[in-house]
């Protein structure tokens, strides 16, 4: 994931900060308890493509 492009991209939900988790190759925003999936190098910031977190996984 592209440094520059993490630190423009906010969640669309809450319009905070996003976390990139190589592992799953999603965006994490803890702040709306959502996933976002990355497809072929492109973010899908959709929040109804978005996987939720689990309790667990939100706090991390």
């Amino acid at each position: 994931m592209d440094t520059t492009l993490l630190q423009i991209l906010v969640c669309p939900v809450t319009k905070g900060p996003l976390i990139f988790n190589k592992a799953n190759n999603e965006l994490i925003s803890k702040s709306a308890r959502l996933a976002y999936p990355i497809k072929d190098g492109i973010p899908v910031m959709l929040e109804e493509d978005a996987r939720k977190l689990r309790d667990d996984e939100a706090l991390e």
